[in-house]
């Protein structure tokens, strides 16, 4: 029981660092980032190539956020600049075809094979927690997680940066009339939602498949995150990736074969309670 406990949870951390970038784009830049999925494949390949140029897992897990950040920055510079006044659904389709460039650019580079990132001596093997034995891997994901989380809480709501970013995101004509660039801004909160779904798939190379095409295999989970916590709120974000985390552990444990039913389950029961999620926000005002 407790290591389906600490399995859930680390899996909730791995949804959370995913839907935490998401929930930050939306709730920051009120878009809907359809190619966030496709950025956390390319943190996972990012960090493949980097331990395979360098031999370090510790570096690649730097270096492929700081890589993604930077095509992040580029997508929102390019593609989505000049959207923010027009419809929804021309940056959502907008979004869909960067799936599709980023998809072919990683195909060409890396091909269709999997690939695999090694564990550090550090990190392999398994530890007795309260008398049951868990994957030592799977501590480092939840730590790593909570870290992550409680860095984000801080900068959002007790930093001077955080600060800048909320009143960006609700008073916009009112922050450039302080001199503040809210174009900077908006880019660098892309940015670093980018970095945070590279972080969350080159933390997940070592246990799941590092292929073309596994966003789509956790881009769902992580939209279900996002709407069971409430658009754009990191701490439904939080909430929901814990209880679908423990949902799919104790799923898997003991009815393998209708964990995506259990899934809907919750999140139809969530919706039909609290159509509007878990928490919710104001929504921004557009400039």
């Amino acid at each position: 029981m407790v290591a389906t406990a600490l399995i859930g949870l680390s899996i909730a951390m791995l949804l959370f660092l995913l839907a935490a970038g998401l929930t930050l784009i939306f709730g920051m830049l009120g878009v809907i980032n359809f190619a966030h999925g496709a950025l956390y494949m390319i943190g996972a390949f990012a960090a493949f190539e980097a331990y395979r140029q360098t031999g370090s897992f510790w570096l690649a897990l730097v270096v492929a956020p700081l890589v993604v950040a930077v095509i992040g920055a580029l997508i929102e510079l390019i593609l989505l600049r000049p959207l923010y006044d027009r419809d929804h659904v021309e940056q959502l389709l907008m979004t869909f075809g960067a799936i599709l460039v980023i998809e072919e650019a990683v195909r060409m580079i890396w091909g269709l094979g999997y690939r695999d990132l090694p564990l550090p001596e550090s990190l392999s093997g398994s530890t007795a927690v309260l008398g049951d034995e868990v994957a030592i891997y799977r501590l480092f994901l939840l730590g790593a997680g909570v870290a992550v989380g409680a860095g984000l809480f801080l900068l959002i709501e007790r930093t001077r940066l955080g600060m800048v970013l909320r009143a960006a995101m609700s008073y916009p004509a009112m922050v450039r009339a302080l001199g503040i660039r809210v174009d900077v801004v908006r880019t660098l909160v892309f940015a670093l939602g980018a970095a945070l779904a590279a972080f969350a798939g080159a933390i997940a190379a070592p246990i799941v498949p590092v292929q073309v095409g596994m966003s789509f295999a956790i881009i769902v989970d992580c939209f279900v995150v996002v709407i069971l916590g409430g658009l754009g709120n990191i701490r439904g974000a939080i909430v929901a990736a814990v209880l679908l985390g423990l949902v799919q552990a104790f799923g898997q444990h003991y009815f393998p074969s209708w964990i995506e039913v259990a899934t809907y389950v919750v999140l139809i029961g969530v919706l039909l309670v609290r159509p509007q999620g878990l928490f919710s926000i104001a929504p921004a005002r557009k400039a």
